[in-house]
């Protein structure tokens, strides 16, 4: 193994880190009793504000699990003018009456149900409630209370919202506003474009580890050849700079993986992310410039096979050197512009270079190896998006994705597109670990039936592709019927390539084969080698 070998490795355990789906979490919150009257699923509001007339700004609360649902569409949601109550509390009777205001009152001092009746009480046609901090807070019931019956709509905004408004309001301009909840489709093309995009970096992954292994065959079968004509010694042959991933190390990798994890989530902070920038930086760069020069060689085989020795890099092909200082300027001027809004096509390309190449020099030699590695990170997903809530108190997998605490929209190690028909705007998401570790057990299948001669129909890659297509769409399924909450894909995608390959292995009477050996046995080593038809 190569020191290049080894950084690929490397980067495979820092960067499986954000394997899941991560939803719109505002808040969590240990306790939120349901009971009649206090049944409202929490909600993200939108509140546009008028002042003298003229919209020009919009806060985006959450609404509370009493009053009435709110209107989804802004045609249809209620204009009324905005006012501050007297206290400002709201925990006493008002000293002011109201024309079907709507009321903007301070968080504290008495419940959220006791401030919704008592503007209610005074004519208020909405109360909104100004947080104490700069988060929102899901409103719910007193658990004493049995019965709620609040017949207007509640939103809470954030402190700086509330002191915007303030500020108006004493300047004694007229301020209007509106409550309105639009919803989320129930499929953004984002997804679709997103499922595109992960199928696709694993078949053009796999086929070319698949065409490397096969070129390494017939050279392996040529040597045996000349071995038996001229009685060479032709030990030692294989392919170059390819890691094969063995039991132990695909325990390592999980456990080396959640250690980087745990890490990242404690560390979390503005400084850490720009630090993991520079990490993905360094291996987009190497992911982009491998994929160039394999693409490239074909068309430039002459400068491809032209070395020139580099001090502490050795020989390096005047391929590279060319191409080098593309990849890493495309990348600084990534890191630089990365907040701008089409960023994001930048971040794919380095992610999917990356992962292709980390495809085609990470390998799992048999199903046993690809069983563990699976398995482990299946245990992984479940444990760091789930079980870590009863340890934290918070998902230590969602709050790392979503970058909470860093100031950032998130850390970079994913693929991302934004949301295109979501009213709410936001990204859908996929970390690198569910393309990479079920792309090691796909690349796996397509390399057995091209070393086997099997045709599409007759082999596993075929199979073992449509069930990633598949585990992927039932996790998209899953989080649109989990209402946003982050799920781990992993969860589902295992199950479906994992257990078809086993299954069809063992129909087939060749897991055996397929368990130990990984490859299948050629009775004439010079037997023709091509890709199927």
């Amino acid at each position: 193994m190569d020191i290049r070998s080894c950084c690929f490795f490397f980067a495979l355990c820092v960067f499986h880190v954000s394997s899941v789906f991560a939803g719109d979490i505002v808040h969590t919150a240990d306790v939120v009793p349901k009971k009649p009257g206090c049944n409202n699923n929490f909600v993200l509001v939108k509140v546009p504000i008028w002042i003298e007339g003229k919209e020009v700004r919009e806060y985006v609360g959450i609404g509370g699990r009493f009053g009435p649902t709110l209107e989804s569409k802004e045609k249809h949601a209620n204009y009324s003018r905005l006012a501050i109550a007297d206290p400002p509390d709201c925990c006493s009777s008002l000293k002011n009456e109201f024309d079907r205001e709507t009321i903007l009152v301070h968080r504290g001092n008495c419940s959220f149900t006791t401030k919704a009746n008592i503007a209610e009480a005074a004519g208020a046609s909405g109360i909104i409630i100004v947080n104490n901090q700069t988060e929102l807070f899901m409103m719910v019931c007193d658990e004493n209370e049995t019965e709620v019956d609040i017949g207007i709509p509640s939103v809470m905004l954030p402190q700086d919202a509330g002191v915007s408004l303030v500020k108006d309001l004493n300047s004694n301009y007229s301020v209007s506003v509106q409550f309105y909840s639009p919803r989320r489709p129930a499929v953004d093309i984002a997804e679709v474009f997103l499922w595109i995009m992960a199928v696709a970096t694993i078949l053009c992954a796999s086929y070319w580890s698949a065409w490397s292994a096969k070129e390494a065959a017939i050279e392996q079968d040529k040597l045996l050849k000349d071995a038996s004509d001229d009685h060479i010694n032709a030990d030692g042959t294989g392919s170059s700079g390819i890691v094969d991933i063995s039991t132990t190390s695909a325990i390592i990798f999980v456990l080396i993986a959640s250690c980087f994890l745990f890490m990242i989530y404690k560390l979390m902070s503005f400084w850490f992310i720009e630090v993991l920038v520079v990490l993905y930086c360094i291996g987009g760069i190497e992911g982009l410039q491998t994929c160039l020069v394999a693409l490239l060689s074909r068309w430039l085989e002459h400068a491809a096979e032209s070395f020139v020795k580099v001090p502490v890099l050795g020989a390096v092909s005047y391929l590279t050197l060319a191409v080098s200082p593309f990849c890493m300027a495309f990348a600084v001027v990534w890191a630089v512009f990365r907040r701008i809004s089409f960023a994001w096509i930048g971040q794919d390309i380095l992610g999917i270079a990356l992962i292709i190449a980390a495809l085609q020099m990470v390998r799992i030699p048999n199903l046993k190896v690809g069983t563990v590695l699976l398995s482990c990170a299946f245990l992984y997903d479940i444990f760091w998006v789930f079980v870590s809530k009863w340890w934290f108190h918070q998902s230590v997998m969602i709050v790392v994705a979503s970058g909470d605490g860093s100031g950032e929209d998130g850390i970079p190690m994913l693929l991302k597109i934004p949301r295109m028909f979501d009213p709410w705007g936001g990204y859908s998401i996929i970390g690198f670990g569910d393309i990479l570790l079920p792309g090691l057990l796909v690349a796996f299948s397509l390399r057995y039936d091209w070393l086997a001669n099997r045709k599409l129909g007759a082999g596993y890659f075929l199979w073992a592709m449509i069930a990633y297509g598949l585990g992927l769409l039932v996790t998209y399924v899953a989080l649109n019927m989990m209402d946003g909450h982050g799920q781990p894909a992993l969860l589902y995608i295992v199950p479906f390539t994992l257990g078809t390959l086993l299954t069809l292995g063992h129909k087939r009477g060749e897991l055996k084969q397929l368990w130990t050996r990984g490859e299948p046995e050629r009775p004439c080593p010079h037997e023709k080698l091509q890709p199927p038809q």
